[in-house]
């Protein structure tokens, strides 16, 4: 069948390099695609998943037997919707589901609900109740913007001056709200699950890196890198999500007339009191997949279909167990603030090897020469034995690379290589 990706990041990367691959698939376009899709398929730079009508013809004209959604933003856009009403089979959650991504308070309100165990909260569209609410409960408090804010609209603000000039700095936008929660002391890590709107196969874990610098300081990003699976989540403790948070969440949604299918990747604090969700986000996370996507041993493809047509009950992803991936994103100078674009990089061919992929996200292509195009430009993989020697290729590869306008933080897999040397049986 020929199938349509939406994207342009290091995640579309990853999930084209994983779906080319398939049997079943028999032309790919990406749209609008990066310099690393193009290798696998067919980019559409002119095709904007923002305009619904021409994504609908596009999928027409070239018999698209599947679009395969991967950012938010067209999903809280409602494109699922737009694609099922004309008849085209898609990935992803409908623009109902997707509240789960698309508003903290939504989500937050569904916990409480269905007993999802999660930080405690208040959600506020007025400047003064929220700074009451600070002033009542103190700092450490973490605020965090309603609506989508591409892994960088919270704060955890470690005294009250902090938190309440994030309070202003959201509500300051016209129709703005924010959510203010307790501050949950643990260990995070990331959880995904395939649902066909009933059901849900796990099918990975990983733990990142938000914050831009060594030692995790600095501002929250989008994500500096990622290592697969998160050994510190045991069979027990998966078995445990599943219950209390997972499946609650997949009930709630159902009852309320808005099933979800797609990927649900739960973030998750590993507290003394057990798992609790910090959020949720209703795709592939970036940079995840691209620790995900090599760790894959079965088809990406008929699964995805399997959860489109509503059943599960057959599909069994399966993960390599006796290999880590892990990445180390490349991010042009002054991410995640202002960047700038078009410094050459050089030296990325040299750096793919057997066990290390480059995934490209913010790249072009100008000529023979590839450019930086954004800011995180690239997510450079590696599988290993162990997370350790999956980081030491990755950082191999990395010094491999000529680009001297980027930067990497330099620990990325610093929790698991520690618990490894600590268990070698890990």
């Amino acid at each position: 069948m020929n199938i349509l990706l939406i994207g342009s990041g290091g995640r579309e990367h990853a999930l084209a390099w994983a779906i080319s691959k398939s049997p079943l698939c028999d032309r790919l376009f990406t749209a609008p695609g990066n310099s690393g899709t193009a290798a696998h398929g067919t980019n559409l730079p002119d095709l904007k998943a923002s305009d619904h009508a021409a994504v609908v013809e596009f999928c027409r004209r070239e018999a698209i037997g599947l679009v395969v959604v991967g950012p938010e933003v067209p999903l809280v856009a409602g494109l699922v919707d737009d694609l099922h009403a004309a008849g085209i089979r898609a990935f992803g959650p409908t623009k109902a589901a997707a509240q789960l991504e698309g508003s903290k308070g939504f989500t937050k309100e569904l916990c409480a609900e269905y007993g999802i165990p999660t930080a405690g909260f208040a959600r506020f569209t007025e400047v003064e109740p929220a700074l009451a609410y600070l002033r009542e409960h103190g700092a450490p408090i973490v605020v965090k913007a309603d609506g989508l804010a591409a892994g960088k609209g919270v704060v955890v603000a470690e005294s009250l001056p902090e938190a309440e000039a994030a309070v202003r700095n959201v509500l300051d936008a016209p129709g703005a709200a924010l959510v203010i929660e307790e501050c949950m002391v643990g260990e995070e890590a990331s959880f995904f699950a395939l649902c066909d709107g009933t059901r849900a196969v796990p099918i990975g874990t990983a733990q990142d890196h938000k914050r831009a610098f060594d030692g995790d300081r600095g501002p929250n990003t989008g994500g500096m890198g990622a290592y697969s699976p998160a050994s510190i989540i045991t069979p027990a403790l998966e078995a445990e999500v599943m219950e209390r948070i997972i499946a609650p969440t997949l009930r709630g949604m159902a009852e309320r007339g808005t099933p979800f299918t797609g990927i649900l990747y739960a973030g998750l604090m590993l507290t003394a009191d057990g798992p609790r969700l910090i959020e949720y986000n209703t795709r592939f996370g970036d940079p995840e997949a691209q620790v995900l996507m090599p760790r894959l041993t079965g088809d990406l493809v008929p699964a995805l279909i399997a959860a489109c047509d509503g059943d599960l009950s057959q599909v069994s992803l399966g993960f390599d167990s006796s290999r880590a991936a892990l990445t180390v994103v490349m991010a042009a100078a002054g991410y995640p603030g202002t960047v700038v674009r078009g410094s050459p990089i050089r030296g990325v061919a040299e750096a793919a090897a057997e066990d290390v992929i480059v995934f490209h996200a913010g790249t072009r292509q100008e000529g023979s020469q590839l450019v930086a195009d954004g800011g995180r430009v690239l997510a450079v993989t590696a599988i290993g034995r162990s997370v350790r020697e999956a980081q030491a290729r990755a950082y191999a590869a990395i010094a491999r690379i000529d680009w001297p306008e980027g930067f990497c933080r330099r620990d990325i897999g610093y929790r698991a290589v520690t618990r490894e040397a600590d268990d070698p049986g890990i």
